[in-house]
């Protein structure tokens, strides 16, 4: 029996009339072949393209109707633009972009068919195996999480609430009009198991955002407790409630393979000046692979802020180190309750760049600085260097003297991210830098600083029509202040916030450009 294994999803339609003509016809498919009949290849999401690489598949190839033969209509077009955006995400990634194939085929289109099985068959053996190990053939990491709901509610002095509400006033998601609770759910917590799915439907909706723990009396982290009571439940169900089929807390389990080579630099702009040998390593975080997935949103493009960032640190002579095989820092499995997965990416990244001798690590991200510089110690993962955001480089340096900016011609406001304002303790530091700046008019949203509204998603769970009810509330905020440019300083911000603008009734209306800090700065910043 082979060991090597191909999913081929079939259309059930054309490709599979010639897919069972050879089979009449006596031709042996290939057995690594595994093939999954579906209704129509537009339907095969990304994410199940991905899913079927963290399974444990060395290829996939999606086998369609030709074009203007589906029966959908847009079937074709849509698998087409599936698996262009998977195969850049898979090359980025380091899995192999040409291990996932597109294809179609007429009814009779029989010896095409075959050709296409034997090649593709013998490229994924060229290619060899899969560098992803497949889930649950790892041994479980062992951990001292707490065992019990119990233990959780005990560990956070959940039972010290006073049923005061300030957290339920305080809530994004209750202002939205969302049936939701804090101190209703950590009650419902308390009195369980069993936990109804109710209460775990509220678990998974939480924000995270941070705003109840800011206006609790009795000091309870709700976004910590919530993230203990995910993990419990992940360890026993599953994550079922994840947005975009999970596709990213998917990719990220296959970033804890340790053969994985990802290419993460390759296409950086010729004008940045890194240092292959530095002990200065910036960290990008996931933002070209935000920009794959959502590349139809209207000018997304996050990856300018790594690049960006680096210019700001090549303008005060810094040449940092930057890894090609950088992996995602984990913030998105921890908080969405795979602990055990958080883990293992935690001390391979870790590892990786203690081996290297990297002294200072700054990141331009506020999942990654919040998640390496206070939730890989937090878990026992303990980095030899020190974790700086950017902002701290950037408000030390400008602090010197000697640095202007050019006038900006905008009216600017600015969108808190909810790890950098409230969740790591450095939330003062976006506004020192904006108060540097030289705009035509920078004015503050109705709720701000320690009261800013989260933009309406977390770690990629939870996305309803309350979340988008929070959006587009934000969005009316900022347009309030009469400013043309919403300033933001997270990748996630500008991907919900623009998901928002895009509403089908109230696009033009919510329509505003969006940028974030770090690229405003850089291309306002001066020498005296």
């Amino acid at each position: 029996m082979s060991d090597y294994k191909i999913i081929l999803y079939l259309c059930n339609w054309a490709p599979h009339t010639a897919y069972h003509n050879l089979q009449d016809n006596g031709y042996q498919i290939p057995p690594e072949i595994k093939m999954v009949r579906v209704s129509c290849t537009g339907r095969i999401t990304k994410a199940l393209l991905l899913k079927a690489f963290e399974m444990g598949a060395d290829g996939v190839a999606l086998v369609g109707c030709g074009p203007g033969t589906c029966r959908y209509g847009t079937g074709t077009l849509n698998a087409v633009n599936n698996t262009e955006d998977t195969e850049r995400i898979l090359e980025l990634a380091g899995i192999g972009g040409r291990r996932l194939r597109f294809a179609t085929f007429l009814p009779d289109d029989t010896e095409p068919l075959r050709r296409f099985l034997a090649e593709f068959t013998a490229d994924i053996k060229t290619m060899g195996k899969s560098p992803v190990v497949p889930m649950g053939k790892v041994p479980a990491e062992t951990t001292e999480d707490p065992t019990s709901l119990a233990d959780i509610l005990k560990k956070h002095d959940a039972y010290a609430c006073q049923d005061c509400g300030k957290c339920t006033s305080a809530c994004p998601l209750a202002l939205s009009g969302k049936p939701y609770s804090p101190r209703a759910l950590v009650g419902a917590i308390a009195a369980a198991p069993p936990l109804s799915e109710a209460v775990i439907r509220d678990v998974w909706a939480c924000l995270t955002c941070g705003l109840c723990h800011e206006r609790c009396p009795s000091d309870v982290d709700f976004p910590e407790f919530i993230r203990d009571v995910r993990s419990w439940i992940h360890a026993r169900q599953g994550d079922e409630n994840q947005a975009h089929g999970g596709f990213f807390q998917s990719l990220m389990r296959t970033m804890t393979s340790p053969e994985i080579s990802p290419g993460r630099w390759k296409d950086r702009p010729a004008d940045l000046i890194a240092d292959p040998e530095g002990k200065t390593l910036f960290f990008g975080g996931c933002a070209p692979y935000f920009d794959i997935f959502f590349r139809n949103h209207a000018g997304l493009d996050t990856s300018r802020t790594l690049f960006d960032a680096v210019r700001l640190l090549n303008f005060f002579d810094v040449h940092p180190r930057l890894l090609e095989t950088e992996r995602c820092c984990g913030h998105d499995l921890l908080w969405s309750g795979d602990r055990q997965n958080f883990l293992k990416l935690a001390r391979l990244n870790t590892e990786m760049m203690n081996d290297l001798g990297i002294e200072t690590l700054i990141t331009a991200c506020p999942e990654c600085y919040r998640t390496l510089s206070l939730d890989y110690p937090r878990h026992g993962v303990k980095p030899a260097f020190t974790v700086m955001h950017l902002y701290e480089f950037l408000e030390r340096e400008i602090d010197k003297g000697a640095v202007t900016f050019a006038p900006l011609e905008h009216r600017i406001t600015y969108q808190d991210a909810c790890r950098l304002n409230r969740l790591s303790g450095v939330g003062a530091l976006p506004r020192k830098l904006i108060h540097r700046l030289m705009p035509t008019r920078f004015t503050e949203m109705k709720d701000s600083g320690a009261a800013s509204i989260c933009c309406g998603n977390c770690a990629w769970t939870g996305c309803d029509a309350y979340s988008k009810a929070l959006q587009v509330r934000r969005i009316r905020q900022a347009a309030a202040t009469g400013s043309d440019l919403m300033v933001t300083s997270c990748p996630k911000c500008q991907i919900h916030l623009r998901c928002a603008m895009e509403d089908p009734f109230l696009g033009r209306e919510l329509m505003m450009e969006t940028a974030d800090l770090t690229s405003v700065i850089a291309r306002t910043i001066r020498w005296e």
